[in-house]
């Protein structure tokens, strides 16, 4: 894979994707560099893990279910066959 293509989102997980970092402007030392990833590293990892997705609506397939039949009242006569 080169560094310009995207992983595949259905067959490459996002953590087996190294980070790329591409300075463009200026000549950072070696611990500038550190610093940054550690930072921006450790800034990534807690916006991942505080990132949930609301899952409180119901999918279509909930909306469109009937609901539970009751049990049937065996103490009820039932018509004519009630005896």
């Amino acid at each position: 894979m080169s560094d310009r293509e995207m992983p595949d989102p259905d067959g490459v997980a996002a953590e087996s994707v190294p980070p790329r970092v591409e300075v463009v402007r200026g000549t950072p030392t070696e611990e500038e560099l550190a610093a940054l990833l550690a930072v921006v590293g450790e800034e990534y990892t807690r916006e991942a893990e505080e990132a949930v997705a609301d899952d409180s609506r119901p999918s279509a397939w909930q909306l469109t279910q009937r609901s539970l039949r009751r049990p049937l009242r065996r103490d009820v006569p039932w018509g004519r066959f009630a005896g």
